[in-house]
């Protein structure tokens, strides 16, 4: 029998799929232009700077290590403008460009390229970099400005015990990074990959429904709606919940095991926004639930057929 030269023989099973991961990275890249274009009419030229830098930094790094190291050049799959402007949106819109651009540097050869390129990095690349950076430059990482004024994001003033602004919030005109301040933005983005099949709700679901349950109970506050509105409307949890948690190589494949990845990003990131010292927690939280996939996929893998005994 003659073969085509584009068919791919393998064993089964034989999944088709109309959608190549570059098909895929591309709606992402779609879905998060809201929250990239309100973040840009939020904190202007400043932001549209470093989301440029950033982006295009992470592309041009991974051609020019794939190029040097003879490897495939990938960066037509978008994989790499994905990460790029993940960390932007992740980013004060007051952080020098060159930090940016090194984040980038930092999120495309060290978390993901030095580990295998796409499909084998341990965690986000972009919050990977988020967190370098965050270490590194901790006082420019947590300088914030709103319309010329500086000073604590909500989410800060919320753990204070001061009373926040839950409305501004929510549409976005509030302290705090480029992407991560209109939940309105970053829902038109979830809604859109949701319609496309790209993502579901079993994780950003049990993620935030688990998050509440936490500072329900460990919050001091009770069920209290304002209180649970401004936590769930401030820091990155509606970005990490929606664009960063769901990433297909660092979340397990498994129905139950996206479950348990949920959970144990609602609980660490109650624990961590609660009795940490920081106000936020999402960055670390995704981190370190990253790192329990493979544990995860482990416990709540299917047995094959007949393979139930345990040696």
């Amino acid at each position: 029998m003659r073969v085509k030269e584009n068919s791919n023989i393998s064993a089964s099973p034989h999944i088709r799929e109309r959608l190549n991961s570059g098909d895929i990275m591309l709606m992402v890249v779609i879905a998060l232009l809201p929250a990239t274009g309100f973040g840009i009419y939020n904190f202007g030229s400043q932001a549209l700077v470093l989301v440029l830098a950033t982006t295009v930094t992470a592309v041009l790094s991974e051609y020019i290590y794939e190029k040097l190291m003879h490897k495939p050049i990938t960066i037509r799959d978008f994989s790499a403008m994905v990460t790029g402007l993940l960390l932007a949106l992740n980013l004060p819109p007051t952080l020098p460009v060159w930090m940016g651009m090194l984040g980038a540097v930092f999120a495309i050869i060290v978390v993901k390229q030095l580990f295998g390129g796409l499909g084998q990095n341990f965690m986000n690349p972009a919050l990977g970099a988020r967190c370098f950076l965050l270490i590194s430059f901790t006082g420019k990482m947590t300088y914030f400005v709103y319309d010329g004024v500086t000073g604590a994001t909500p989410l800060a003033d919320l753990k204070a015990g001061e009373s926040v602004d839950t409305m501004s919030m929510l549409l976005g005109t509030i302290r705090g990074t480029i992407g991560e301040t209109s939940v309105i933005a970053i829902m038109v983005g979830a809604i859109f990959l949701l319609l496309l099949g790209i993502i579901d709700l079993r994780i950003p679901g049990t993620y935030l429904l688990s998050f509440v349950i936490f500072i329900t109970i460990f919050g001091g506050h009770g069920f209290d709606p304002q209180f649970i509105t401004a936590h769930l409307c401030g820091g990155g949890i509606m970005l990490g919940a929606w664009f960063m948690a769901t990433d297909y190589v660092t979340s397990p494949i498994t129905k139950t095991g996206q479950i348990v990845y949920g959970i144990c990003l609602g609980v660490l990131t109650g624990l961590f926004r609660l009795f940490g010292g920081s106000a936020e927690g999402v960055s670390y939280a995704i981190i370190f639930s990253n790192l329990l996939v493979p544990l995860i996929e482990r416990v709540t893998l299917p047995k094959p057929f007949g393979k139930g005994g345990e040696k």
